[in-house]
């Protein structure tokens, strides 16, 4: 009887251990990163034809958050429980506040990232479509920057298929746009994170030039210093290019950097806090004619981002990430970040006016 005990325990275990190397060759296998310069579709119709020189045009930047993160929502990857959304509702009610405050800023241009369209922590709403109900007048691009196989992590809530990206809205057509693919780590950690890029999006502008809009999510998770340099360095020297070209750039979205260098300190009241992820932004990389934004009209610096390891409540740990730079042919006239009090994203808009020179 002992014997047959054994031997049913040993197959078990034998078992067990074929359904781990199945499926880790399945999610190696399923594995793949998308090419360089793919070419975006540009879907939608803009009122605009061509951008004019001088006028104040208003651009805003928002991280959703893939509609997850009420203020009680802890993100496991942060060091929190959760890895879904509270429920579809809840996903969608998120989704719903994060275009219309976007849309509140009547903006020109619009860079939402973490926008999921079939995941299954968001519970497959299609929250590419859903935002573009907001923008009904602008031309928009996608890139896919997460699509990943079925995670079974964590083991409480697996977080299961992923489809997601970054999102970009402009009240002028939109001629061609592409995605940059970034450099990403090799370790195992790369089936976690995002196959991080950016989009590039060419705007006519009167004088026969372009204004190359950028949209951002730099690496959190899995990076290392080498990384982020060359994220950094490849997206900063395309802009000098372009800019060198004589176009006019406007770079936004999730930098995933303490943006203003000092930003955890002096929102945590002096006091100096590590989250390994949110480094000082590198502004000894900054090229010449490519100028970072952190003149805030604000009389005090508002954060964008949270810490997600515990409920959000007022006093804990925050900071600055997101934000935009521009090349030095564009004249920013305006500046703020908008305090949302994390209601519907772990991450505060950024709202910026500006001219091309």
């Amino acid at each position: 009887m002992a014997v047959r005990i054994l031997k049913i325990v040993k197959y078990v275990i034998l078992a067990l251990i074929l359904c781990v190397i199945l499926y880790l060759g399945y999610v190696m296998i399923d594995y793949n990163r998308i090419a360089d310069h793919q070419v975006l579709e540009v879907s939608g119709q803009a009122k605009g034809e061509t951008l004019q020189r001088q006028k104040v045009y208003t651009a805003v930047t928002q991280n959703c958050g893939f509609g997850a993160y009420t203020p009680e929502f802890t993100f496991f990857m942060d060091g929190g429980r959760e890895s879904w959304g509270k429920s579809r509702e809840s996903v969608i009610s998120c989704i719903d506040q994060a275009g219309k405050t976007a849309a509140s800023f009547e903006p020109d241009f619009v860079l939402f990232q973490e926008v999921d369209t079939d995941s299954t922590r968001s519970y497959h709403v299609n929250q590419l479509q859903q935002l573009s109900e907001f923008f009904p007048e602008h031309a928009w691009d996608f890139a896919v920057n997460y699509h990943s196989a079925f995670l079974l992590y964590p083991f409480t809530q697996p977080h299961g298929a992923s489809n997601s990206g970054i999102l970009t809205f402009s009240g002028t057509a939109i001629d061609h746009a592409e995605r940059r693919k970034l450099e990403i780590s090799n370790s195992f950690s790369r089936f976690l994170d995002l196959d991080r890029c950016y989009s590039v999006s060419h705007i006519p502008v009167e004088d026969g030039k372009e204004l190359v809009l950028y949209n951002v999510h730099l690496s959190a998770y899995g990076g290392s210093d080498a990384i982020r340099t060359s994220q950094m360095s490849m997206l900063l020297q395309d802009m000098r290019s372009e800019y060198a070209a004589g176009n006019y750039c406007v770079c936004g979205g999730d930098f995933n950097h303490d943006f203003t260098g000092d930003s955890t300190i002096v929102l945590g009241g002096e006091k100096i806090t590590d989250f390994g992820w949110a480094q000082p932004f590198p502004r000894d990389l900054l090229p010449e004619g490519i100028v970072q934004c952190i003149a805030y009209d604000d009389e005090e610096l508002i954060p964008t981002c949270r810490n997600c390891d515990i409920p959000y409540q007022k006093g804990n740990p925050v900071f600055v990430v997101d934000g935009f730079l521009v090349s030095e042919n564009v004249r920013v006239h305006q500046l703020n970040n908008i305090d949302t009090g994390f209601v519907f994203s772990d991450h505060n808009p950024v709202v910026m006016k500006f001219s091309l020179q």
